[in-house]
């Protein structure tokens, strides 16, 4: 996804600071993809990152609540299981003959696809009548979700009164604002906000009620639209056990991941999982598969939709100005505003990715293995022969043998791995890597893709499959003579080649993606364990893996790709540790990560900063990270999948798993698993040792 906003470098006295990007990490976030609503946790809409916003435009930028002369303390939000959230605030001082608080605000927010409802309700639970005056104020700035992140939001829009609420439209996106009753007084204000007051009396044990609703409307309809209501795409993931966290997390994933699913207007059906709220509700190629192959043990819905909606739009000709090259697999999609390219220089739609044509052919052989129907997988065929053909004639630009990218437009991302942001790539030293650059993990993700592709092509009677397990094998030993670099600790593989072939040797995440791809032999397999999970390893926080280890030069605990800790990154290598034996290093990462989930409410947040749990008891905000954000809701899927040691056969109608569960996970039950229709239940009993049950 993109590079954050970057800060400034200083500036001279008496220049008025730059913009910067705005926090979240105390935000309060409603979803219901491609609709979100972001306020302070008193529900109040007042300024930076907060809004109603629907289809990447802002809607409301300001919608608060006050009572005149009345102090007001906010006693916090609650988020009910149907997503309804409530927030509550004493109206300090009315109605009160002891030192309890007798009046409250009670403010409760439900979102809808298109649709913010507000319900304010003022409750006298005093022994004294109380009266006082409500003043709604609302403002829409219709800013697009870039110039937000950037710091650089739009003037206030001018506001259309009417008679029950108010409009702001520039004609491209219209916010509608009703009231259920009429406010006893209405100002429009000269910078587009309308206030709207209320006179209230409310006697002892009494309660007032007003609704509000905002609509929103794109003039040319959703790029991509919220899909049919009352539609489940996966299983409910049902956990059990002593440790009520695992439950906690799962319940909260489902819940998270129903709000980001969005649907290809091109076919209803065909359902994917948005990357993020708030920055990213949108379709991300790389994002979209890692979700996808996550949630394969809960169903196989949102793979398939993700694979057709990526290969309608898979790149058919070449095209430098948005990198787009026949074959290949996009890198995001965003609704082409008015004005041209966006703020960061990137184009609608998007091409700039190294990994994602080789995860989709990933994604489409592990969804065939979970039981995505033969017809299904076979009409995709086509283009998987597509995306194979992007990687034999693109991917390697100098012919070295190894998939290899470098901005050639300019305005593009400078990193087209995960670690996108344009400092995330540099060596042990600090320097940053010169492109073109070979990413460890994206060759680990083409070997891996030549291998399952090549066992699709025998599956259904297509010849090449031996060419393919060829071409693997020579980028395996390719991979065993050049990335391999050594330290005072031993082996290890670099992050990466630079533009000189250069090994890149900084001890980085990235290696645990090359676990259980198959790239690694065993004891290279050991020597990566070690440096992600050993004694002396600078990787683990105690709440997941570091991005970056911290003693890098260029560690920095709060550096989005340079130290901090991505949740699917520690799953990810979580999942791979356990294909490679390493139950007991997973199963210590996995504690971290729960542990993690249980401070952030099971809500994990798309990143976090990457201080040692020793100092740091409760895992410290990354303060612009979304939340949700899919692959780290789905991250906790994936990590069921590893500590029951998962793998299906929807051909041989088989579901295997692991001995035992790794330690410290003993006791834990998880129901919901599906295989091509048939559903299981897997149990760990208290020395760990699994069995497994159908129906």
């Amino acid at each position: 996804m993109d590079a954050p906003v970057k800060a400034h470098d200083g500036f001279a006295e008496g220049e008025p600071p730059p913009p910067l990007q705005p926090f979240l990490h105390d935000a309060c976030v409603s979803l219901a993809a491609p609709s979100l609503c972001v306020s302070g946790p008193d529900g109040a809409i007042r300024g930076g990152a907060d809004g109603f916003y629907h289809g990447d435009r802002r809607l409301l930028s300001h919608l608060d609540a006050t009572v005149d002369a009345v102090p007001m303390a906010p006693l916090g939000a609650a988020t009910l299981p149907d997503g309804e959230t409530v927030f509550r605030t004493v109206l300090r001082g009315l109605a009160e003959q002891t030192p309890d608080p007798a009046v409250v605000l009670e403010r409760r927010r439900t979102l809808a696809p298109g649709r913010l409802t507000e319900r304010y309700t003022v409750r006298n639970a005093g022994g004294l009548s109380a009266r006082l005056r409500l003043t709604l104020t609302a403002a829409a700035d219709l800013s697009t979700m870039e110039q937000v992140k950037s710091g650089r939001p739009a003037a206030a829009w001018p506001a259309r009164p009417l008679p029950d609420g108010a409009r702001w439209s520039d004609g491209a996106v219209t916010g509608t604002l009703t009231l259920s009753a009429p406010p006893d007084e209405r100002t429009v204000e000269a910078g587009g906000a309308v206030t709207l007051a209320y006179d209230l009396h409310l006697r002892p044990g009494t309660a007032w009620t007003v609704v509000l609703r905002c609509d929103a409307e794109h003039r040319d309809g959703d790029l991509f639209p919220a899909p049919a209501t009352g539609t489940r795409w996966w299983s409910v993931p049902a956990v059990s056990g002593p440790d009520h966290r695992l439950a906690h997390w799962a319940a909260r994933t489902d819940r998270d991941l129903r709000g980001l699913v969005l649907s290809d207007p091109l076919r209803a059906q065909d359902v994917f999982l948005a990357a993020g709220a708030p920055w990213y509700l949108t379709l991300f190629g790389r994002d979209a598969l890692w979700s996808a192959r996550m949630l394969l043990p809960l169903g196989t819905d949102v793979a398939a939709g993700t694979l057709r909606t990526l290969a309608r739009r898979q790149g058919r000709a070449d095209v430098p100005r948005t990198e787009e090259q026949p074959g290949k697999i996009l890198h995001e999609v965003r609704r082409d505003e008015p004005g041209g390219p966006r703020a960061g220089g990137l184009p609608p739609s998007y091409y700039g990715t190294a990994d994602a044509t080789p995860l989709w052919l990933i994604l489409l052989h592990d969804a065939w293995r979970w039981g995505m129907p033969d017809a299904e997988v076979e009409a995709l065929l086509p283009h998987a022969e597509a995306a194979w053909n992007w990687l034999e004639r693109y991917a390697d630009a100098d012919g070295d043998g190894f998939l290899e990218y470098a901005d050639s437009t300019g305005r593009g991302l400078s990193n087209q791995g995960w670690k996108d942001s344009s400092d995330g790539i540099r060596f042990r030293d600090g320097r940053p890597a010169v492109p073109p650059i070979a990413l460890s993990e994206v060759q680990a993700y083409a070997y891996e893709a030549a291998v399952k592709s090549a066992a699709l092509l025998d599956a259904f009677g297509r010849p090449g499959g031996e060419r393919r397990r060829g071409w693997a094998a020579e980028l395996r030993e390719r991979f065993r003579a050049r990335f391999w670099v050594e330290d005072a600790a031993g082996r290890y593989p670099a992050v990466a080649l630079d533009g000189g072939k250069r090994a890149v040797d900084s001890l980085a995440s990235n290696m645990g993606h090359l676990l259980g791809t198959g790239l690694l032999d065993p004891e290279e397999a050991a020597l990566v364990a070690r440096r992600l999970v050993g004694p002396a390893s600078g990787m683990d926080s105690g709440f997941g893996l570091r991005t970056l280890d911290a003693a890098a030069a260029g560690f920095n605990a709060l550096g989005y790709h340079t130290g901090s800790v991505w949740p699917h990154d520690t799953a990810i290598a979580v999942h791979g540790l356990v294909r490679q034996g390493f139950t007991e290093e997973a199963g210590r990462l996995a504690a971290g990560l729960l542990g993690a989930a249980e401070q952030f409410g099971y809500r994990l947040p798309e990143l976090f900063a990457g201080y040692p749990r020793e100092e740091q008891p409760r895992p410290a905000p990354y303060p612009a990270a979304c939340r949700p954000q899919a692959w780290a809701a789905a991250s906790c899927v994936l990590l069921l999948q590893a500590l029951f040691g998962l793998e299906a056969d929807a051909r041989a109608g088989s579901l295997r798993h692991a001995v035992r569960v790794p330690p410290g996970f003993e006791g834990v039950t998880l129901r919901g698993v599906r295989v091509a229709g048939r559903t299981f239940a897997l149990s760990a009993a208290a020395d760990g040792t699994i069995s497994l049950h159908e129906g």
